[in-house]
């Protein structure tokens, strides 16, 4: 089967091709499923590299989660669609599949939004609800808005009833944002720390930041007393620090932000985590946007718009 391979780290992809390797065999356990869709997401552009905390023995396959048909395996019938959640191997034609990380495709989703869901919506529940404790009426600042993570944390935001301003370094993209996602306001990035603390009346109670860099630094001067400030990564390429007395006198803390290792460390919760994203998505209270699909052998475009930020939500491989 064909299956996108990361052979070498490489800062350009050049260790990264389509390969034909052997069908995974099934197993006590696991699923096989025929991928109709894999969600590409950061980490899988950042282990091409060797730069995420997930540092995979070479050769790999990346693809953190899928939607297709079930091939055979524990609890499913042959030919249901599901979605299914996988640390790698995603990027191929067929994947084997832990069982207990396999549910049934929301019928009214495609299999490339299904695919979109999982690791964007888990990222921002995580964030929002368990560490940020997010409270209806709370004003939520998303930085990094039209990415598919911060997409997804606009999306839940606005269902957890609170107040939501979308951040982006682009008013043309954030347009896009406004029309499909409806947030409270929007604010251009960088400079948006006055705006913030007008629009709010003195500052965010719940700011997410997948940006890092010179976001973070400026976030923290329009985050509200007792505010939290969610540090879900650093895109920009530089990891931020801040001087203690800054909480201290400002009353906010911040939270490092690791969906999965949460889920693993504590399995009871990781697993209402993702009930409860699952059940907002079979209730229609969010959707994931599909900026575009891309074939399988079109990776490197895929991976290329991904690292320049050239989407509006989440960019999908199709096998």
């Amino acid at each position: 089967m064909k299956a996108l391979v990361v052979s070498a780290l490489s800062p350009d992809l050049s260790g990264t091709a389509i390969a034909d390797v052997p069908e995974p065999a099934s197993a006590p356990g696991k699923v096989l499923v025929r991928v109709k869709a894999a969600s590409l997401n950061y980490p899988d552009l950042l282990m091409t590299r060797g730069e995420y905390q997930l540092k995979p023995p070479l050769p790999f396959t990346p693809g953190m989660e899928v939607a297709g048909e079930v091939i055979a395996g524990d609890g499913f019938a042959p030919g249901a669609a599901v979605v299914g959640g996988t640390r790698l191997g995603g990027f191929a034609e067929i994947v084997s599949v832990d069982a207990a990380a396999v549910r049934p495709k929301p019928a009214h989703l495609s299999f490339a939004e299904a695919a979109s869901v999982g690791t964007a919506y888990l990222t921002a529940y995580v964030a929002l609800v368990r560490l940020g404790m997010a409270q209806a009426g709370e004003w939520a600042l998303i930085h990094g808005a039209t990415g598919g993570v911060g997409l997804a944390a606009v999306d839940l935001a606005k269902a957890l009833g609170c107040r939501v301003i979308a951040a982006s370094r682009s008013a043309e993209k954030l347009a896009v944002v406004a029309r499909d996602y409806a947030p409270d306001a929007t604010v251009t990035t960088p400079g948006f720390r006055e705006a913030v603390k007008e629009i709010t009346g003195g500052g965010a109670d719940l700011i997410y930041d997948p940006v890092g860099g010179d976001v973070f630094d400026e976030s923290t001067r329009c985050i509200a007393f007792g505010g939290r400030l969610l540090v879900v990564g650093f895109t920009s390429g530089r990891i931020a620090t801040v001087s203690t007395n800054m909480p201290l006198i400002k009353g906010f803390s911040v939270n490092g932000v690791r969906a999965g290792e949460y889920g693993r460390r504590f399995p009871d919760k990781g697993r209402e985590n993702l009930d409860a994203i699952w059940r907002l998505a079979a209730e229609g209270r969010i959707r994931p946007r599909v900026h575009a699909e891309y074939p399988l052998a079109d990776w490197r475009a895929a991976f290329e718009a991904m690292r320049d930020s050239r989407m509006v939500g989440k960019l999908v491989l199709v096998p």
